[in-house]
């Protein structure tokens, strides 16, 4: 289907190929970055694009401090940019993600992730779950967390995240993996144009005589400044709670329910298709916004719900999570895999029959 003004566009592509030419249809006017497998394809195809967007600022800085620096001062003066990076770029940026998130700034960052910790390995992982939804910097901050699950969500979500990071003026980060970055699926593209552009009426522009001068900075040495700051973006971060998004698939009768974010949540989907065909009652409820996370709904589950297990590529993290918003009311159990493993659904599904099994033996 050829691409015509103010329509969408069918494409077979690589997850951080089309996660990069939406950064182009949802109105990016800078994007900096560093390259780092397996996240390196967007950058280069932002790259051979480019000269089809002379307006557009891509940028390969020198390193990944130099690049989030960079976004800082393009947010700073109303842009809207992005950047992206791997799991040890990720962390290299944290510190400018703090001052971001006290300065009040919006941008997009992408974490395609890879197998730590330290070097590691260029394989899919799901271990940066406690940096990106903790803070990841120091202070109390947060960013919002969009899991995608499919290539046709590493579109959608460059154009959710843009949205919300300009709505609540606050970085909002793409948590995708390895796997999703290098798989091709067939995407439907949103015409260009099409995701309106909020007024920075904070960025540093030049000051007309029609307002006060806008000062962005994120340092206060009066503990009463930094305080009533904070007690600001606490404030916002309550109001964050209302973009709070989940899956459930088969989840409304099932005695055992499968938590499971990205990628891994597309395995336990076939789990919880073979389970069914045995005929154990299992389903999946699947966090989209890590931060938000889905609290509530996890809660009205242990309503009805028996166990719960959480898969993922970790040795552990949303698991706590998980087990915060139960509050113990039921078990929650994990299964995970490290390293740049992934588990197959086959291997979920033993773990679900042991679970299975035990509650069999359960008294009614």
């Amino acid at each position: 289907m050829a691409d015509e003004k103010g329509t969408s566009e069918i494409r077979l592509m690589k997850g951080n190929e089309a996660l990069a030419e939406a950064a182009f249809r949802a109105g990016m006017q800078a994007y900096f970055g560093y390259p780092i497998t397996p996240q390196s394809e967007v950058l280069e195809y932002l790259t051979a694009e480019a000269p089809k967007h002379p307006d557009v600022v891509i940028l390969q800085a020198e390193s990944e401090l130099a690049a989030i620096n960079m976004v800082y001062g393009a947010s700073g003066a109303g842009a809207r940019v992005m950047i992206s990076s791997s799991s040890p770029g990720i962390s290299l940026m944290q510190e400018c993600l703090s001052y971001m998130a006290s300065a009040q700034l919006p941008a997009l960052v992408v974490n395609v992730q890879r197998g730590g910790p330290g070097l590691g390995t260029i394989q899919p992982s799901q271990g940066d779950y406690f940096q990106a939804v903790k803070g990841g910097g120091h202070g109390d901050y947060h960013l919002i967390v969009l899991a995608p699950a499919s290539v046709q969500e590493m579109v959608d979500f460059v154009f959710d995240a843009f949205r919300l990071s300009e709505k609540y003026r606050n970085p909002a980060l793409i948590l995708a993996d390895g796997a999703l970055g290098q798989m091709m699926e067939k995407v439907t593209l949103p015409p260009a144009g099409s995701l309106p552009k909020t007024e920075a009426l904070w960025a540093t522009t030049g000051k007309p005589r029609t307002r006060e001068r806008n000062i962005i900075t994120s340092l206060f040495i009066q503990p009463e400044r930094m305080e009533q700051l904070n007690l600001t973006l606490q404030a916002k971060y309550s109001q964050m709670k209302k973009e709070v998004r989940w899956e459930e698939i088969r989840a409304e009768d099932a005695d055992i329910v499968l938590v499971a974010f990205g990628l891994t949540s597309r395995i336990c989907e076939k789990t919880v298709d073979l389970g069914r065909q045995k005929g154990l009652k299992i389903g999946l409820m699947r966090p989209i916004t890590l931060y938000p996370f889905p609290t509530d709904a996890l809660v009205k589950l242990a309503k009805s719900a028996q166990v719960f297990l959480t898969v993922e590529m970790n040795a552990g993290q949303m698991v706590e999570d998980v087990r915060l918003a139960i509050e113990g009311k039921r078990p929650v159990e994990f299964y995970g895999r490290m390293g740049g493993m992934i588990p197959s659904p086959e291997e979920v599904l033993v773990r679900v029959e042991s679970i299975a099994e035990t509650l069999s033996k359960v008294p009614a």
